[in-house]
């Protein structure tokens, strides 16, 4: 695929990294959202995750200017029309996704790709609405995205052969490593990961050790390089709620039921870092 034609439909977390690492591979990235406000503060965030790195020596002046450089930004979906890939990063609600990407399949190419970086929703319901199922694919990176090596790339049911194999280079030419999941909730790593997460929530609820002594033991006693409640603080906890609730209802499986504690935290607005209190305090 050629280092021009990226689009990306969010200017959120995962929608200004996934802007960024394209930007800084070279490939030229029209970034879209809904207002302005929100497309500044993801171009803002470019440029503050663009300079640390910079200070960090981990890029150099001229990749740091290249980048910005390759990154536009627009409030119109018709800017997205001769983008060869357009990669989706908007909220994880299928009713959203469905209207999007019926909007992208009026205003692109018939050749382009388009793509959701959805962490737990089904791509093969997605592309049966897109109008073209066979050019549907799921990209799931992770946050933070520049630093992240994994990407999950789901195949729908109807994924051909030819987007699936353009998507996996693009993944490795951004010097990430691809792993093939087929389409099912939650794909490899949220339908491992969350639970345990939930279940973490679940040791709290039921009083047998505090947050930083269960984050601790699965640092020291499994290796973790966090615990899962700092985890779920740094995803935040909607974020953790949504995908249980999905794994939940599309399994139908007990096991995945949310704990009560992570729905309470979420109904109070204890979302995380995010909020600046979730099962730790962030406010300081």
């Amino acid at each position: 695929m050629s280092k021009d034609n990226i689009g990306v439909i969010g200017a959120g977390t995962m929608g200004h990294g996934i802007a960024q690492a394209c930007a800084v591979t070279g490939y030229d990235v029209i970034m879209h959202d809904v207002t302005q406000d929100r497309l500044d503060q993801g171009l803002g965030a470019v440029r503050k995750s663009l300079g640390r790195l910079l200070s960090r020596e981990k890029i150099d002046q001229p990749t740091h200017d290249a980048a910005l450089g390759r990154i536009r930004t627009t409030t119109e979906i018709n800017a997205m029309a001769d983008r060869d890939l357009v990669i989706e990063a908007a909220t994880e609600n299928m009713a959203v996704k469905v209207e999007i990407f019926q909007a992208l399949h009026a205003a692109c190419e018939a050749e382009t790709i388009l793509a959701s970086n959805t962490s737990s929703l089904s791509l093969t319901k997605l592309a049966a609405a897109s109008g073209r199922p066979d050019r549907v694919v799921g990209v799931h990176f992770f946050n933070p995205v520049p630093l992240m090596a994994l990407v999950e790339i789901i195949r729908a049911l109807q994924t051909s052969n030819d987007t699936y194999a353009r998507v996996e280079a693009l993944a490795r030419d951004l010097g990430k490593t691809p792993v093939s999941v087929k389409d099912s909730p939650g794909f490899v790593v949220n339908r491992m990961l969350v639970p345990m997460i939930n279940e973490a929530v679940f040791v709290l609820s039921e009083g047998l050790a505090a947050a930083e002594e269960i984050d601790a033991a699965m640092k020291l006693g499994a290796g973790h390089p966090m615990g899962p409640l700092t985890l779920a603080d740094m995803i935040g906890l909607d974020v953790c709620l949504w995908v249980m609730n999905v794994l939940h209802e599309e399994f139908g499986d007990s096991k995945f039921r949310p704990c009560p504690l992570l729905k309470q935290m979420v109904d109070a607005g204890y979302l995380g870092r995010k909020t600046g209190r979730g099962f730790f305090d962030y406010s300081g």
